[in-house]
């Protein structure tokens, strides 16, 4: 029985329609307000990120999302019961290449910086930067200490690191700016294991000072895979630009620090499965700027949705009868959005966009490959799920079908060719870090998407806009469609591969039904942003009880 004060949220910030923004009055009522939303969800929930001093809380649509708002104003927080058997104790070589540089910021010796990190207990306060990354905060704050003013391009897997009032471990190779004090064995991301991640949000971490690093868990290492003998379905003969397999994506795995990828116009997946009889979530091939050429593997079922584009069909050739010479095969062309037989041999072309950007190319049964953490779809960020496709490898259809005839051939909208797509953006959470010039501006120019784009994020170009205050957001809980502004003043539109954490502010968040419409603007083409203030109204000025 709690007999502590209660504490409250204090205040609730809408992220478009599908996610609110919980403002807390610091880290401990974080952690309070997580521990709650993971024992007790809220009806609707479907994931909680917590940050520095706010927690996201995204949800399955947007009158769930709007109740779960209204909700949070009115919970009870209270400290979360401490224990030891959450404990994880992380062995680390403390020689890293920052030790002595960590030990001058804080006027500590070598020795003294070892001996603050192992001396006290961590807690993991969120997830975020890359699967298995864990944001740390002690019990103290003498290892507070800056960034590298120089980011490295590649930090090893492994390393310790201390960055601001965090700890952290690096679970993979990646670029990175933290202080490296050490290293540990320790596996910090294993799909292998029931809980890939090794560290949670709300989880206690000691770190212990040994001479030796030892690897956890290699006994356990995950044996490469097999390429399997596909008896159907289809080997690609040219992945094009680039080829990925998606499906809708994997939620509630945001705390662990992994998105939910998936393919980013979902429309268009779901009318490529439909038209071949498909369950909806079926995986398919996500295809960008056409170029793709794959050959049936026995007689398939196949429907191409997306960007309109020229469906060109190849015969093999064959051996006339009478002289012996190789005849050609015959050429003919399918339509987009319908269903077609590709019977064993036959080569399927896939043309350049006559508009938009990415097609989908679904199999009657779905492709089969195997899922990670309940989903098929690759994560280009994170390096969860199948990788992209190469020459000469055979995807298996598999048995995910809903039906047992195929769709009738549908009609398409259309899609961005030369011309401005027109998108809808929601204010906030933190338009209010820019004037009203800035926001007019935003929505004013046109949008030029740049070719650093993918399936992270879009990068626009245009007339930088202004910020209102200065330094840096407490790192938050970001989702697919927000716009931030870094420093530079040029937006980020987050796709589905996007990090669940960020530290730009979010000018606003483009409404979820228009994300299909903008995975379809292609490198080169224009974007203006249109605002609709219709967000939920939720009281923002309740004080918290002390």
């Amino acid at each position: 029985m709690h007999t502590a004060t209660a504490k409250r949220v204090r205040s609730v910030r809408p992220v478009g329609t599908r996610a609110v923004l919980a403002e807390l009055d610091g880290l401990q009522d974080v952690l309070a307000l997580q521990d709650l939303l993971n024992k007790s969800p809220l009806p609707g929930q479907v994931d909680v990120l917590a940050a520095a001093e706010t927690v996201m809380v995204v949800g399955e649509s947007a009158a769930a999302t709007r109740a779960i708002g209204a909700r949070l104003m009115e919970l009870e927080l209270f400290a979360p019961e401490v224990t030891d058997s959450g404990l994880v104790v992380i062995d680390t070589v403390y020689d890293g290449d920052d030790l002595a540089d960590v030990a001058e910021l804080t006027g500590l010796s070598k020795e003294g910086v070892v001996a603050a990190h192992t001396g006290q207990v961590w807690t993991v306060a969120f997830a975020g930067f890359a699967p298995g990354f864990g944001y740390m905060v002690g019990e103290n704050e003498v290892l507070t200490v800056p960034r590298r003013s120089s980011p490295r391009t590649a930090v090893p897997a492994g390393s310790v690191a201390l960055g601001g009032q965090y700890s952290a471990v690096y679970p993979r190779r990646s670029p990175g700016g933290w202080q490296l004090i050490g290293r540990t064995g320790a596996r910090m991301w294993d799909l292998d294991r029931a809980q890939p991640a090794l560290v949670r949000p709300g989880d206690r971490v000691q770190y212990r000072a040994v001479r030796e690093v030892v690897t956890a868990g290699a006994s356990e290492a995950r044996e490469p895979e097999k390429e399997r003998h596909a008896e159907s379905g289809l080997r690609i003969l040219h992945p094009g630009a680039q080829s990925l397999i998606q499906d809708l994506g994997r939620r509630g795995y945001g705390p662990l620090g992994v998105s939910a990828a998936g393919a980013l116009d979902r429309a268009s997946l779901r009318r490529a499965n439909r038209l071949v009889g498909n369950a909806s979530s079926a995986a398919a091939i996500e295809s960008v700027n056409g170029g793709l050429t794959v050959e049936a593997v026995g007689d398939q079922v196949i429907a191409v949705a997306g960007a309109p584009a020229a469906l060109t069909i190849e015969s093999p050739s064959w051996v006339g009868s009478d002289d012996g010479d190789v005849q050609p095969g015959a050429t003919r062309t399918v339509p987009m959005a319908a269903p077609f037989a590709l019977l064993d041999g036959e080569v399927l072309t896939l043309g350049a966009p006559e508009s938009g950007f990415r097609n989908y190319v679904a199999i009657r049964g779905g492709v089969d490959v195997p899922e990670v953490l309940g989903s098929r779809s690759a994560d280009t960020m994170s390096g969860i799920g199948p990788a992209p496709l190469v020459i000469r490898q055979v995807l298996a259809a598999g048995d995910h079908t809903a039906s047992t005839v195929v769709g009738a051939p549908e009609l398409q909208p259309e899609f961005p060719g030369t011309g401005v797509t027109v998108l809808d953006v929601i204010p906030g959470p933190r338009a209010d870090w820019f004037d009203q010039k800035a926001l007019d501006s935003l929505c004013d120019q046109e949008w030029l998407v740049t070719p650093q784009s993918n399936r992270v994020g879009m990068r626009l170009d245009g007339t930088p806009l202004k910020r209102t205050r200065e330094g840096e957001l407490p790192s938050e809980g970001t989702m697919a469609g927000a716009l931030q502004i870094p420093p530079a003043g040029l937006p980020v539109l987050f796709l589905a591969d996007h990090p669940i954490t960020g530290g730009y502010p979010v000018i606003g968040v483009v409404r979820d039904e228009h994300l299909d419409l903008a995975a379809q603007v292609p490198i080169g083409g224009k974007i203006r942003f249109r605002l609709v203030p219709d967000s939920p109204d939720f009281t923002t000025t309740k004080t918290p009880e002390k």
